[in-house]
């Protein structure tokens, strides 16, 4: 800093050059007046407010379907060691819980520190066939990818039932509820296309035939994702090779492959033996469903 001599002597001399200094505006005044160093260490630093870091959605999401193993694949994908699990299995945002706010969906998945390169998904196997989650999914997570497994429409629709009977959901008999899902889904899909917060409890729970039915489903997935982000699996290859399929979803979500020490079962259902013409009942219903479906696919599913 200038000391109180330097100044006495140099201000007559700012005066002399500019004799009209009184007569000059506010402005010109600014630039007179000796300027004062500041130390560097002093200087204001201004502090920017760290930056929100922005909510990742999930990497995968398996869609279904009910009873077809999805529970099992959830459970060997995270025990690998890039995969990190959601809150909970099934969020159920899309189809139950739409009326929350995307914050919230974001918040049930863990979100990536800074040297963190995990990927992360759920499982909700009523999402195959609701008819408006598509869309949903895809509004919200355009680039996630889509885990499908179909299980042989005759075995699920079986297991379905007789899981709902152990958890309290069904009182009919078998035969009795195949017989009356026409009449207790009687213009659900209508309802539930027209009015975005409608529930229904008859599509999500007494939908043994309706479930299978994935000729009807996939269009809509397959319209909106493209085949990078559409892995369509046999419910069959993940019992009887849980390894290669375990593993080929890994290469479908670009993860090195992992083996497990064990493939356990998961929510397996157990039912009595069923009569035969129950069995035939169902998979002359279901043959022409299969048939559409192995053409969509391009694929035999085997399940004749």
């Amino acid at each position: 800093m200038r000391s109180n001599l330097n100044w006495a002597i140099e201000f007559p001399r700012c005066l002399k050059v500019r004799s009209n200094f009184h007569d000059t505006s506010k402005c010109d005044r600014i630039f007179v007046l000796p300027r004062r160093t500041v130390s560097t260490s002093a200087k204001y630093k201004p502090t920017t407010p760290p930056m929100k870091q922005t909510p990742k959605p999930p990497d995968f999401i398996i869609i279904g379907a009910q009873k077809g193993g999805t529970t099992s694949l959830y459970n060997y994908l995270i025990q690998h060691p890039q995969i990190a699990p959601a809150a909970q299995k099934e969020i159920h945002y899309f189809d139950l819980k739409f009326d929350k706010s995307p914050d919230w969906y974001y918040a049930q998945f863990p979100q990536p520190q800074t040297s963190e390169n995990l990927l992360t998904g759920e499982a909700s196997p009523y999402y195959i066939c609701h008819p408006q989650v598509p869309q949903r999914i895809h509004d919200l997570c355009p680039k996630v990818k889509i885990i499908a497994l179909l299980r042989n429409p005759v075995e699920r629709a079986i297991s379905h039932y007789y899981y709902y009977i152990k958890i309290g959901y069904e009182s009919l008999s078998l035969e009795s509820a195949i017989a009356a899902e026409p009449e207790r889904l009687q213009g659900e899909i209508e309802k539930l296309l027209a009015n975005p917060n409608y529930y229904s409890y008859e599509h999500q729970h007494h939908s043994y035939l309706t479930r299978g039915i994935y000729a009807d489903q996939l269009p809509a997935w397959m319209k909106l994702f493209p085949k990078s982000q559409l892995l369509i699996l046999k419910s069959e290859d993940l019992y009887t090779n849980p390894f290669g399929t375990y593993n080929s979803v890994l290469k479908f979500l670009e993860l090195p492959p992992h083996q497990l020490q064990t493939y356990e079962k998961y929510n397996a259902t157990q039912y009595p033996p069923i009569s035969e013409t129950v069995y035939e009942q169902l998979r002359t219903y279901f043959r022409s469903h299969n048939q559409r479906l192995a053409e969509m696919c391009d694929r035999d599913f085997g399940w004749d």
